[in-house]
């Protein structure tokens, strides 16, 4: 009787497990399934020290690219770019871009103008979420300023570099699925004299990365520059590292218990890799992606007029007209 109990627990036990594993696998989502090989090709990733942008950064070298590391934090970038080498013996080079800084971001690109003859793929990785109320050098909330305008100006001071490799140069803006609920809020982007919500201000500048991906599609129409946005998942890296800032214990709590059902930084990392060398996607201008494959987008990520209206104001605060 006893031996029929403890076997019946057992079996419980291995279902159990077997259906968190099978929960596991599911949560990875889609891989790419690409072979393309980069050699000869100059792929720059920004944020890519850590997280999905370091295994981008991996996998674009074992495809035979150069590969431009624009980090904030050299040293540790270094230390990473030392890392790839070894496995790959590929070509492996940092040079800091700090997207909270426009001066920053500025040298960055001059740098890059200077020593590359071209740039293949541009991959905008780099982020910060939920964090609490900040402002980057230049007076911007930290996350419409890292997310977004610190990528806009980037893309656009190096543009003369991407048409370079053109035709079949490419632009990956990492956005989330959190631009669904994400509001531009016109009158005050920088959360000047609006309560601040970190979520509804990560939501914003998710947005602002799909509508800079359509204005930035529909500008380059013709140049042989393709641009794409996409989600790559939820993921354990360190992005979430304000949550406990911002949610306190029970998010932390949340957090560390959801963290074994997320996708890795190898899973997390798929769509973005697809998204710069996947084949049948090359002349897919403006499209956003999640699971390697295509998805729509709702009304208001649509917008051609939001799109052109944050080209113009992005504009205005990063004075990119006066360059």
């Amino acid at each position: 009787m006893a031996g029929a109990w403890i076997g019946g627990i057992l079996a419980g036990i291995l279902v159990l497990a077997l259906l968190l594993y099978l929960l596991r696998w599911f949560m990875q989502g889609a891989q790419c399934s690409s072979k393309a090989r980069l050699d000869g090709k100059i792929v720059g990733i920004t944020g890519c020290n850590t997280g999905i942008g370091k295994f981008t950064a991996l996998d674009m070298s074992r495809r035979g690219a150069k590969v431009v590391m624009l980090c904030r934090n050299v040293e540790a970038a270094e230390a990473v770019a030392e890392e790839i080498r070894k496995e790959t013996e590929g070509e492996v080079i940092v040079h800091r871009c700090d997207l909270a800084s426009l001066k920053s971001v500025r040298e960055c690109a001059e740098q890059l103008s200077n020593s590359l003859e071209k740039i293949d793929i541009l991959i905008n990785n780099a982020g910060v979420m939920v964090c609490p109320l900040t402002r980057t050098e230049d007076g911007f909330e930290m996350q419409i300023g890292t997310n977004h305008l610190g990528h806009f100006l980037l893309t656009n001071l190096v543009m003369p570099l991407v048409k370079k490799a053109a035709p079949g140069a490419r632009i990956v803006n990492v956005s989330s699925l959190a631009h669904e609920s994400g509001v531009m809020q016109w009158d005050d982007l920088n959360w000047n004299t609006t309560p601040y919500s970190p979520i509804k201000a990560y939501s914003q500048s998710k947005l602002a990365n799909v509508l800079f991906t359509k204005e930035l599609a529909r500008r380059g129409e013709g140049s042989g520059v393709t641009v794409y946005s996409l989600h790559p998942g939820v993921i354990a890296t360190d992005l979430a590292r304000h949550v406990r800032e911002t949610f306190g214990p029970i998010g932390s709590c949340m957090a560390a218990v959801s963290k074994p059902f997320i996708r890795t930084v190898e899973s997390g990392a798929q769509t973005t890799i697809y998204c710069a060398v996947e084949e049948k996607i090359a002349e897919h201008n403006g499209r956003y992606y999640s699971d390697c494959q295509e998805k729509s987008l709702r009304r208001h990520a649509e917008s051609a007029e939001d799109a052109k209206r944050l080209w113009d104001v992005s504009e205005g605060l990063t004075g990119l007209g006066q360059n």
